[in-house]
């Protein structure tokens, strides 16, 4: 559980079969191609004392020789709705926790659950049960998504739930979380809506411009008031016009705003994604699923909430209407795609899936990156690029497969 590179261990070394190290037994994962911050380094490796990252290995370790593989840390998701089978919005905790544990087999080891609109006594509720499990460390926190979302743009969000943000009414659920809200989207050119940006930073919550009809002046507004993340950006909000740049140049500018991508080949076109790099930059991009219960899951039909929706060939669309319904993505894939098919040099598709939503949720100094002091979160991939081992906090979720 630690991360430290050209250091040596005197362990034995293991076979290419490892068993599970005894728990407590500190491990060297030796010989991988480590994706640090500042680039991919080779015949690196990383080290792990309890659960944590360390920079010494204790002379009792045991070597793990992944050589051919990449370690990188673990995936952070700012924005996931469920998976599994099982929905953050309406699901009972055993589910809940059902849909977390899904995705870190599929290496995400940070998760913050995220609900669709609904109305207020219900999201309330909801905000007392899932503070909860963040108290238990089970997930980050909660990202509120609806129902203070505009009409016009309002994706799979019941329209008939929808409401106008209202400071007492964002308050309401900031409340309700007992200080685990992460995050708000709004529509912020609603009435009440840049109060409501002021009253969640003040608060020390993420206020986050999405499902929105805004023009590019009531954007940058909403950023001067507080407002830090762009969600899903591209989608549910106006195109990019000349005449009427609308929200997304206003977003992709402005260095104080982080833009989420869903990044499954399916929510953007690779030259969407291209755009937002080369505009924002890699230090400003953070990488999410917007997964509903279908991720890791399978085809069928589900509810979102309250409206029905049909996953076929991993794409869930409502069956009233038939807009894209959140995604079956899961960050591994994600992961993939960016550095396969995008293109993306391995550091900075890290940086979308690891150190920017770590930096963002204000945990840099905990996880992000493999340091030695941090949290021993990492994923093993091959050389494909397929996930081959999951550690969170010292402990394999998914035990190293290296044949």
């Amino acid at each position: 559980m630690a991360n430290a590179l050209g250091a040596r261990g005197t362990a034995r070394p293991a076979t290419a079969h490892p068993q599970p190290a005894t728990v407590g037994t500190p491990l060297v994962l030796s010989g991988a191609t480590v994706v640090l911050p500042t680039g991919p380094v080779k015949d690196g490796q990383v080290i792990v004392d309890g659960p944590r990252i360390t920079g010494t290995a204790p002379e009792n370790a045991q070597v793990i020789d992944v050589t051919g593989h990449y370690v990188a840390p673990g995936f952070v998701d700012i924005h996931n709705h469920g998976g599994g089978g099982a929905s953050f919005t309406s699901g009972t905790p055993e589910e809940v926790l059902k849909g977390i544990r899904t995705h870190h087999l599929h290496g995400t080891t940070t998760l913050v659950a995220s609900t669709v609109t609904g109305d207020m006594d219900f999201l309330t509720r909801r905000a007392g049960l899932l503070s909860e499990l963040a108290e238990q460390g089970d997930i980050a926190g909660i990202h509120f998504e609806g129902p203070f979302i505009s009409p016009c743009r309002k994706g799979a969000h019941s329209e008939e739930l929808l409401r106008d943000p209202a400071p007492a009414e964002v308050r309401k659920l900031i409340d309700a979380a007992r200080g685990r809200a992460t995050m708000v989207t709004l529509a912020t050119e609603l009435p009440g809506g840049i109060d409501s940006v002021r009253l969640l930073a003040e608060h020390g919550v993420i206020a986050a411009i999405g499902h929105t009809d805004a023009t590019y002046e009531q954007t940058v507004e909403a950023i001067e008031a507080g407002a830090t993340v762009a969600t899903h950006l591209f989608n549910a909000m106006p195109p990019l016009g000349h005449r009427e740049p609308g929200p997304i140049a206003a977003l992709l500018e402005d260095e104080r705003v982080t833009v989420e991508l869903i990044n499954d080949g399916t929510h953007l076109h690779p030259a969407a994604l291209e755009l937002a790099f080369r505009h924002a930059g890699a230090n400003r991009v953070a990488f999410i699923t917007d997964a509903m219960d279908a991720a890791g899951f399978g085809d069928g039909r589900y509810m979102l909430g309250p409206l029905e929706v049909e996953v076929a060939d991993g794409v869930a669309r409502l069956v009233d209407g038939g807009s894209i319904a959140g995604s079956t993505l899961t960050l591994d894939r994600a992961f993939k795609r960016a550095v396969t098919i995008d293109r993306l040099p391995l550091e900075h598709a890290v940086a979308a899936l690891s150190a920017n939503p770590a930096r963002l949720l204000g945990r840099y100094d905990r996880i992000g990156s493999l340091e030695p002091g941090k949290d021993a979160d990492l994923v093993i991939l091959d050389s494909d690029f397929d996930l081959k081992g999951v550690m969170r906090r010292g402990e394999w979720v998914v035990e190293p497969q290296l044949g």
